[in-house]
């Protein structure tokens, strides 16, 4: 395996706060790695540091084997930032002629529109467009260079379920040609549906990095919703890890939803519409986070 990025020991402060805290990672060719963690996690930082846009307090990041910050380096990389921003008055094929005449060898603009679905598109202004319409312009922007590797955060902001679908079989058609992705994102389905290697990120730091099935059963948390009177009394029931209240509904996080109930039965504390859920991955790593015992763990 060729190690296209590397994260040696790497810290990136920004005042007081430290956004990545003696970070190493490694991204392999020819993976799809999903970055998973909470919001303030560090994980835009690590894009940002790959990308050379900004550099690390210390330690070192080597994008193929040279520094980021030099623009030959980044010939071969693609990315598509968190938040979309495009020239409000150029339509759609101007935007991918510009971005592709940056690169030796682009894709055409007929093909990666075909790509990505956006063939009905090409001739509309990119101000007319949806958030989500611009969303898939930006992600196939990414890939127009034909880029060994290719950063995508959040991908799939602002898209609905079809078309959240649509990309993901786009991205994996480019990763069978030869790209390397590293995603961010909140949603299990997408890293279920892409990943094959999950890096969990939380405080700056890796908390794991492992297949899926391998990450998902350090965080094997339940919810549970319900109403009650005794809300506070609920809360201490031994495996409560974490409470919310709204509007007199409560949601718990659990580290076993059975024994939950089997207590909760059991306390005679009285309750009504009791719901239990999968956490879902922010949940499931905020609780993590909040509870010494998972920490240790």
């Amino acid at each position: 395996m060729t190690s296209l990025v590397t994260l040696d020991h790497v810290t990136r402060r920004f005042g007081e706060i430290v956004a990545v805290d003696d970070l190493s990672l490694e991204i392999d060719a020819g993976q799809i790695v999903g970055l998973l963690g909470p919001n303030g996690a560090g994980k835009s930082t690590v894009l940002s540091l790959v990308q050379g846009l900004r550099r690390p307090t210390s330690g070192r990041v080597r994008l193929f084997g040279g520094d980021p910050a030099d623009h030959r380096t980044r010939a071969l990389l693609g990315s598509t930032p968190q938040e979309t921003a495009l020239p409000a008055t150029l339509r759609v094929r101007e935007v991918i002629d510009f971005v592709a005449r940056h690169y030796s060898d682009p894709v055409p603009v007929e093909e990666l529109a075909g790509e990505f679905g956006l063939g009905d598109l090409l001739g509309r202004q990119t101000g007319a467009l949806s958030g989500g319409q611009r969303r898939r312009v930006s992600v196939a922007l990414a890939f127009a260079g034909r880029p060994r590797l290719v950063l995508l955060d959040e991908p799939t902001t602002g898209l609905d379920v079809n078309a959240r679908a649509d990309l993901w079989q786009a991205v994996r058609r480019q990763h069978e040609a030869g790209a390397t992705v590293v995603l961010t994102s909140h949603y299990l389905d997408e890293i279920e549906a892409l990943a094959d290697r999950v890096v969990v990120i939380d405080r700056g730091s890796v908390l794991a990095d492992d297949s899926l099935a391998g990450v998902l059963s350090r965080v094997g948390t339940r919810v549970v919703r319900l109403r009650s009177a005794r809300i506070a009394d609920i809360a201490g029931l031994p495996s409560v890890h974490h409470l919310t209240e709204h509007e007199g509904e409560a949601t718990l996080t659990v580290s076993d939803s059975d024994r939950f109930v089997t207590d909760l039965v059991h306390s005679e504390l009285p309750f009504q519409d009791l719901a239990v859920r999968g956490a879902s991955l922010e949940e499931a790593f905020l609780s993590l986070t909040r509870d010494p015992r998972h920490e240790a763990a």
